[in-house]
């Protein structure tokens, strides 16, 4: 199929999708499958290729990011079960005031995503976000999308997560990454801004079954109380802060060239899997400590519930990002770069969002947007088709594809499903709730950092 057509395939399959699952009610599962399945049909991939294609992306997904979520999951389950989440709610409240909740998650989710990936890093808050929603009354959709907003923000703008750093390296602006750490936490501010007005105002229109469930402070009084003692705050926070230190740790090793055998170390126990491991055996302990070991099996299995059905709607997300792939939409971009190119920074920030809203992953829309623009130092690149062939430009070109790769997250992104299903947001609701604030953060990232460009390129 051409390329044209290809575009005008993918555009009608993603309208047939959302009008099936939010009009139609069929199962996000099955509506992510049978459109993948008849887009592969209608672009001319092979008939036995499709099966295996098939495989690939479902057990794709399940390799890179299902152990992690589990893992993040059982964290978060044991936090809840021991009070451990209730401790770590009053003392956020404690910080940053009991008017500001908001704040509070949107802040510690931008922090918590800076080493960890945004999936991962909300089923890890996400039980502090429902303690202190049952604690403050505030709205759940607003703090889920805060959450979620600070989460996505650090996701793709800051390194040490992989994206922004595989996109410097392509770039040629690998040696300068604290400049694009900072430049980064810059164009978050802005953002998080437009994030947080946007969530407040969402959260007055969306309702969940959690904001229905009216919490009042002598409910919450009386859940402290069911719990006995309280956690102390150190062993409610190491189930969280140690995997997110032994990340940090290993990118920090990465980032200074460090070899040998601290590396292999540090690189191993800073492995999203192993650190999140190292996370459960600390909520082992603390299991131990509020004497609810006995529990653990029955937490398991109540987590294996509640996540898998999350982990196949994610799977079967992967199998229609495999297909685009394998559609060969990537290879026409590449193709058609020149034609598209008379339109400056704002060039990578669009075949950044058309691949993001193609095939669901920030990740793959940052690096694979990077390799069409190629080196400030290749005089043959895209870079230097733009004018864009010194280091600054190269930061500030990062920053068009990390914002570009935040729109839109819908209903292909493992994200998506992740803050819909553990914010308990109806699939209709997602769309204008993590769709429309990913698509608003990601056009306020562009246009600041073409502001940014008037002035340092």
């Amino acid at each position: 199929m051409s390329g044209v057509g290809l575009i005008i395939a993918f555009v009608i399959s993603i309208v047939i999708m959302i009008i099936a699952i939010s009009k139609l009610h069929v199962h996000p599962f099955i509506a992510l499958m049978a459109i993948s399945l008849i887009l592969a049909l209608i672009v001319g991939i092979p008939l036995g290729k499709i099966p295996s294609m098939i495989g690939a992306g479902f057990s794709g997904t399940f390799s890179s990011i299902g152990i992690v979520i589990i893992l993040g999951a059982i964290i978060g389950t044991i936090l809840e079960k021991t009070g451990g989440a209730l401790k770590l709610a009053e003392m956020v409240v404690k910080l940053v005031g009991k008017k500001h909740p908001d704040l509070a998650m949107e802040l510690m989710g931008w922090v918590v995503s800076i080493p960890v990936f945004c999936d991962s890093g909300f089923v890890i808050l996400d039980p502090i976000r429902r303690s202190l929603q049952k604690k403050t009354g505030y709205s759940s959709v607003a703090l889920t999308v805060c959450l979620s907003a600070g989460l996505y923000t650090a996701h793709v703008f800051i390194p040490p997560t992989p994206g922004p750093i595989a996109a410097a390296n392509t770039l040629g602006v690998g040696e300068h990454l604290l400049l694009v750490m900072g430049i980064g936490a810059l164009v978050s501010i802005p953002c998080l801004i437009a994030a947080y007005f946007y969530a407040n105002y969402i959260g007055k229109k969306v309702k969940t079954v959690e904001d229905l469930q009216e919490t009042s402070e002598k409910e919450y009084k009386e859940l402290l109380k069911s719990f006995g003692k309280l956690p102390n705050g150190f062993m409610a926070l190491a189930p969280i802060i140690i995997p997110i230190i032994c990340m940090a740790l290993s990118s920090i090793i990465s980032m200074a060239g460090i070899q040998g055998g601290a590396k292999t170390f540090f690189t191993f126990v800073g492995t999203p899997i192993i650190a999140l491991a190292i996370g459960v055996v600390f909520g082992v302990i603390l299991l131990f400590q509020q004497k609810k070991i006995g529990d653990f099996y029955k937490i398991v299995d109540d987590t294996l519930r509640v996540v898998g059905p999350i982990l196949f709607v994610t799977a079967a997300g992967g199998v229609l990002g495999k297909v685009i792939s394998e559609a060969g939409f990537v290879g026409y971009m590449q193709e058609h770069a020149a034609i598209l190119a008379k339109i400056g920074i704002f060039f990578p920030f669009l075949v950044s969002a058309i691949l993001k809203s193609a095939q669901g992953s920030s990740t793959v829309a940052l690096t694979t947007t990077a390799g069409i623009m190629g080196a400030i130092t290749d005089n043959g690149s895209m870079m230097s088709l733009l004018g864009l062939n010194t280091p600054m430009a190269g930061v500030l070109t990062v920053m068009a594809i990390a914002a570009g790769a935040m729109t839109v997250s819908h209903a292909n992104d493992s994200y998506f499903w992740v803050v819909t299903k553990f914010g308990q947001i109806e699939t209709t609701d997602g769309y204008k709730t993590q769709s429309a604030m990913t698509g608003i953060m990601g056009v306020v990232g562009i246009i600041f950092t073409w502001i940014l460009s008037l002035f340092l390129i």
